[in-house]
């Protein structure tokens, strides 16, 4: 390692401690204000979890794909060839995130996390007559409504909970089937994420990403929530209008199209999605292309026009989200402590390697602003403006106040992007901070019990 390379991992080294201790202060601090006052509505602040040492059959499962993405990835991810690769990142990815969630068993791992009483599952009944439950569903979004929706479905348009009705509709209801419908989706952001690195990048910054957006700590959270699902919506968002604005595809408009598509559906999904229009500009600003943009625009306009045809007024129902936030729905979570523990809640997230990639992603953001002026820009300055567009959209959903606890699973569409700057970490490390992802992902999912 030459001086300059150990003088960026010291550095590397020094951003990955100063997150662990922002890690410590949120659970001292956190657990102190709960204790005192109960404000918070967390067991183990800042994550919605609590404190339950467990083993379980994910276990050795678990510890084998840790082992083999540590000991094989780097090295598969730079021989395999292109579509092999996305097989066997998504394949990874499914086997990592599935692991993780029977540590838990599968019925309290993956069959009853969609069946609480918060969840979508509980109103698959009240969906009998769509078009009348769609025109009806404002009414019964402030807590003090008659019969108001459970928290997770008053909190996020019509088309989060419309996803599980579909499922039951076509014979796959349940806690089973709804938990294996957002892994398997979820799992399918890896290759949405690669397929953007390459078109955006290049290959070689993709494979380098690959074996960390594989064995990332996010796959706690991927199995099995919604947001997961959502995640892999928004990542494939921005991969086809990617291939869309490089026309690296065989039909560009079609990509830009389906693009748009899915970024009205992201809408639908939920609110705080939109914020995913800073890294749609930020793809077009990369390429220096609105080619796309027409088709984008008319592929987002076909999802809400269909819910305001059948009576849902997106606008009207998420203020009434914002004020049953006000009326205490999950009780007054007080600002100032969440505007920097949710911070510290997407350190535990990302991990300490996606960290020390911020590092590095921030130190050359001063050139990389600079040469996206001039056009003049390399792979790195690419995947850097790409990165710092889903910090943005992230930081904007922390300070408005509207993400106050539980964005582990809430931020999982932007955290899949922070990731990717993992792609800036020198191959000789590599390897080092891979077990590191890992350990800090069989930790938390063998000392807590997150739920949501």
């Amino acid at each position: 390692m030459s001086t300059t390379e150990r003088t960026g991992h010291r550095r590397d080294l020094a951003a990955a401690g100063i997150a662990a201790l922002l890690v410590t202060a949120a659970v001292a601090v956190g657990s102190s204000i709960e204790h005192t006052d109960g404000t918070l509505h967390l067991n183990w602040p800042p994550l919605y979890a609590r404190w339950d040492p467990h083993v379980g059959p994910g276990t050795p499962a678990a510890l084998a794909v840790a082992a083999a993405v540590i000991a094989y990835g780097p090295a598969l991810a730079a021989r395999l060839s292109w579509r092999p690769l996305l097989l066997t990142a998504w394949t990874a990815s499914m086997a990592w995130i599935w692991s993780l969630a029977l540590v838990d068993g599968m019925h309290r791992g993956v069959a009853q996390r969609l069946t609480t009483k918060y969840e979508y599952l509980r109103v698959i009944d009240r969906f009998e007559d769509i078009p009348a439950t769609l025109r009806d569903f404002t009414r019964h979004i402030l807590i003090d409504s008659p019969a108001p929706w459970p928290a997770h479905t008053a909190g996020h348009p019509p088309g989060a909970a419309l996803t599980f009705v579909l499922l039951d509709r076509v014979g796959l209801g349940g806690g089973v089937w709804a938990g294996a419908f957002c892994i398997t989706a979820g799992s399918t952001a890896v290759a949405a994420v690669l397929i953007t690195l390459r078109a955006l990048a290049d290959e070689a910054t993709a494979r380098r990403a690959a074996p960390f957006l594989v064995l990332t700590p996010a796959a706690i959270w991927v199995g099995a929530s919604a947001d997961g699902y959502f995640a892999a919506v928004t990542a494939w968002t921005i991969a086809l209008l990617a291939l869309a604005a490089t026309r690296t595809v065989r039909s560009p408009a079609a990509a830009a199209l389906g693009s748009g598509l899915l970024f009205g559906l992201v809408c639908y999904l939920s609110y705080g999605l939109t914020l995913f229009a800073l890294v749609v500009a930020a793809v077009l600003l990369i390429t220096r292309s609105l080619r796309p943009l027409p088709l984008l625009l008319a592929g987002a306009a076909v999802v809400p026009l269909a819910f305001t045809l059948a009576g849902f007024n997106w606008w009207e129902a998420y203020h009434l989200l914002v004020e049953r936030y006000h009326q205490g729905a999950g009780g007054i979570r007080p600002y100032g402590y969440f505007v920097w523990a949710n911070l510290a809640c997407t350190v535990l997230v990302i991990g300490p390697a996606t960290v020390a990639a911020l590092r590095r992603t921030a130190a050359s953001a001063p050139g990389t602003f600079g040469r996206l002026y001039t056009g003049r820009t390399t792979p790195a300055d690419r995947l850097t403006a790409l990165v710092l567009a889903a910090l943005l959209a992230l930081l904007a959903a922390d300070l408005s106040g509207m993400s106050k606890a539980e964005t582990e699973r809430i931020w999982l569409p932007f955290t899949t992007f922070l990731s990717a700057a993992t792609a800036l970490l020198p191959g000789v490390t590599r390897r080092h901070w891979l077990a590191a992802q890992a350990v800090l992902a069989l930790l938390l999912n063998h000392l807590l019990f997150t739920g949501w």
